[in-house]
């Protein structure tokens, strides 16, 4: 669809769009229900984080030329206000990561592991979607930041070998078998932490194989977005009580005030190669709708970026 760009009011800036975001959490603005986000509305572009040059400018805080990150992408040109804008720095690092591992998925992964799973220095951590964009970069802050052991599962023996390469001590393909049983051969003295992108039957294993006062960082469920029956898993929720356990769900939206913590402590990491990052790259805005499908089918390896 093509329409006419609006003319600048004050305070606007014009944005050519150069990468953007697809991401799970937009399966569920799908879905016409009460949620945290309102729906995406038919007729209307989807929205999600982009970056890109800004080409004109009514605001004086955001001149033309610079890169910017913003919330209006599944599109080519963006019209949007200069203060919902943050302009970025692509010396620091390719422009595509500011939406990845110096953006808002990896503040995800901070936040959620530090803050909703209270992590600690000598902690066993299990995370599931281990090669995608969270999952991947809550392994490697984990080992950065003292955990005793790191564990993820993935969809593909391409996969549990990309998250040994960054650091995990031990992998396992979750079409290999049981969830519960992989889990608990790479888990001989259980885990203390879960930082569930899946949920289903990863939970259920999870709780488990948890030890006692274990926690869960529940930032997605993908496994069910898709589902046409209620999941069945987990099954074993009674066991959260014998062993004292914490499901935390979380929003990145709860720890916006973490977020200079969080880039001063990922620009060390990138600066001494503690961690690294991934990315599936797709071209063109046509293409979007396909990268998203792929997204949700597991075709990713770290970050899912359309560049336009």
């Amino acid at each position: 669809m093509e329409t006419a760009l609006p003319d600048l009011e004050d305070g606007e800036v014009l944005v050519a769009n150069r990468y953007m975001s697809v991401d799970p959490y937009m399966r569920g603005r799908m879905n016409d229900g009460k949620s945290y986000v309102s729906p995406f509305q038919i007729g209307e572009p989807l929205e999600g984080a982009a970056t890109g040059e800004v080409l004109a400018s009514s605001c004086p805080d955001v001149p033309v030329g610079v890169t910017v990150l913003h919330h209006r992408g599944w599109r080519e040109h963006a019209v949007v206000s200069g203060a919902t804008v943050k302009i970025v720095d692509p010396a620091l690092a390719p422009e595509s990561a500011f939406l990845g591992a110096l953006g808002m998925t990896g503040l995800t992964a901070y936040a959620g592991l530090m803050y909703a799973a209270k992590f600690t220095d000598g902690d066993i951590v299990f995370v599931s979607g281990a090669a995608g964009a969270v999952g991947s970069l809550v392994g490697q802050i984990a080992k950065a930041s003292g955990a005793s052991r790191v564990l993820g599962s993935a969809g593909s023996p391409d996969k549990v070998a990309r998250i040994l390469e960054l650091g995990f001590d031990a992998g396992f393909n979750y079409h290999d078998g049981p969830v519960v049983d992989l889990l608990k051969e790479v888990a001989p003295q259980g885990i203390d932490v879960y930082f569930d992108n899946v949920g289903g039957e990863h939970l259920e294993a999870a709780i488990s194989v948890l030890n006692t006062h274990g926690r869960v960082a529940m930032c997605g469920a993908i496994s069910q977005y898709n589902a046409t029956e209620p999941s069945p898993a987990p099954r074993n929720l009674g066991t959260v009580i014998g062993k004292q356990l914490t499901l935390q769900g979380f929003l990145v939206g709860m720890y916006a005030d973490k977020a200079e913590e969080f880039a001063q402590k990922m620009a060390g990491w990138l600066a001494d190669g503690s961690i690294t990052w991934d990315e599936t790259v797709r071209d063109g805005l046509e293409n979007a709708p396909a990268a998203f499908i792929e997204l949700l089918r597991g075709g990713n390896t770290g970050k899912m970026v359309v560049r336009l």
